[in-house]
């Protein structure tokens, strides 16, 4: 089994350790090159106690600049030519800051010697820790290509398809990354795969998963067929893990096919979406940032809202619902009360419209300027929920979704959001056909994800917010 969490710590601790070093050969070269006065020399400048704190706050500056470069997110399967690019980027992005915001503080010296500094500062942290990471990288990829490193894979099919990529994976000449344990007959196709390689049924699988401690699933069913594909995908996101397909007709995931190796069939790696991996780190810590601050900002608007709300009905201040997010996990949504507090007494979702006779006065109100939404800024601190993202929605009306657009499932990839480009675009979803019009633009959204497409979303529904186009 890959310990993944040991092997990111192993590129942290790596990287801290030669940022350290780094650090220190620049600090030695400004030692001999800084005209010190006072009778201060290279020795007291080298222990003084400001360069002691700054030989441990370089290092951690520098792996905040690999977290936003998404260095660490997928420590396994790393392309190497990737691994130099963002590597030389890193280097030369940070070695700026660090020049900018420390060495250009030194005493006034000739500027050629600022130039040679910042040209060591990069050379020094480039090449230390590229030396490091490609050592480590080619370490695991001879231990892959070995077949004694990898993702425990389980086949999810035991048809012709699935037994011929097994046979192709066993016959190259190096292993590839993912080691099968075995399969899972799902029941839906002859069976191929021998007896004593299936591991289980289909209703065996949270058993399968957890006794062969599986890394990732790979699906290969013998049918093209779309809707059984999905209606095994939407069972599968619970388990949290890389998600597999051996490529096939499939149109609604024809762009999304990502080569995993050179070797093999291609695969479309369905839990991986297009956001570029330092991005999903920025947008993450921007989520929080925004939803700490505006919780504070907002909290007499909060109040107020409250006192409006009990003042115009009676009833909770909240209104608490559970609804579907990341992987498929259910989680409660917060909102401010807009309807009577029996809205839903016959205990049937219900969608509702601008003319709805359970919303209160204030109630439109709230709904016309998206007021009663503010409270999910508190979900967003849970981790439940993101900025911006698909709008999350209830499982009785997830599962009607599911039989007209059974690929539905593919927004479980990301977070659900505060706002959406469908939301912006076509409002609150009162209707199926609104509902189905509004997967359009959800799954465009997960194809072309970006902070700056975020940013663009977010703009428009602060348009919205203050023009009360909201209903």
């Amino acid at each position: 089994m890959v310990n993944e969490r040991k092997l990111r710590w192993e590129y942290l601790l790596g990287d801290f350790v030669m940022g350290n070093l780094a650090w220190l050969l620049l600090n030695v070269c400004r030692s001999f090159m800084i005209p010190f006065s006072y009778g201060q020399g290279s020795r007291n400048f080298l222990t003084s106690g400001h360069e002691i704190l700054l030989q441990f706050l370089i290092p951690l500056f520098w792996m905040v600049i690999y977290y936003y470069s998404g260095y660490y997110n997928r420590p396994i399967h790393r392309d190497r030519l990737e691994e130099f690019r963002q590597t030389i980027i890193s280097a030369a992005v940070g070695s700026l800051f660090v020049f900018f915001l420390v060495i250009l503080n030194d005493n006034s010296i000739p500027y050629q010697t600022f130039y040679k500094l910042l040209l060591l500062s990069f050379s020094f942290q480039f090449i230390l820790t590229y030396l490091f990471r490609f050592s480590l990288t080619q370490r695991l990829m001879r231990l892959i290509h070995q077949r004694k490193f990898g993702r425990n894979a389980l086949i999810v099919g035991a048809g012709k398809r699935a037994f011929e990529f097994n046979k192709e994976l066993d016959s190259l000449p190096m292993g590839v990354g993912s080691l099968v344990k075995g399969f899972v007959d799902t029941g839906r196709e002859q069976k191929v795969v021998p007896d004593d390689k299936i591991l289980g049924a289909w209703d065996d699988m949270d058993r399968v998963i957890r006794d062969n401690k599986i890394d990732e699933i790979i699906v290969a069913p013998d049918s093209h067929e779309e809707k059984p594909l999905f209606d095994l995908l939407k069972n599968l996101y619970k388990y949290n893990l890389p998600i597999k397909i051996l490529a096939g007709k499939y149109s609604i995931l024809s762009r999304a096919v990502k080569m995993t190796s050179v070797f093999t069939s291609p695969m479309i790696e369905i839990t991986r979406d297009n956001m570029p991996e330092g991005q999903k780190n920025v947008k993450q810590s921007l989520d929080y940032f925004v939803a700490f601050v505006l919780i504070v900002l907002l909290a007499p608007l909060f109040l107020y809202l409250a006192w409006r709300i009990k003042k115009d009905s009676p009833g909770s201040v909240f209104y608490r619902q559970e609804r579907i997010g990341y992987l498929g996990r259910p989680f409660h949504i917060l909102k401010f009360r807009t309807m009577r507090q029996d809205a839903e007494s016959g205990g049937v979702p219900q969608l509702s419209s601008d003319t709805d006779d359970r919303i209160t006065p204030f109630g439109k109100v709230m709904r016309k300027y998206r007021l009663d939404e503010l409270p999910q800024f508190i979900n967003i601190l849970r981790g439940e929920m993101s900025l911006v993202g698909p709008r999350p929605e209830r499982k009785y009306f997830v599962d009607k979704i599911m039989k007209e657009a059974p690929y539905y499932c593919l927004i479980f990839n990301v977070k659900p959001g505060l706002t959406s480009w469908a939301t912006v675009r076509n409002g609150y979803a009162n209707t199926m056909k609104k509902m189905l019009d509004r997967l359009k633009y959800d799954i465009v959204y997960l194809e072309s994800r970006s902070i700056a497409v975020d940013f663009k979303i977010l703009f428009y529904t602060i348009k919205t917010v203050f023009t009360g186009e909201g209903m």
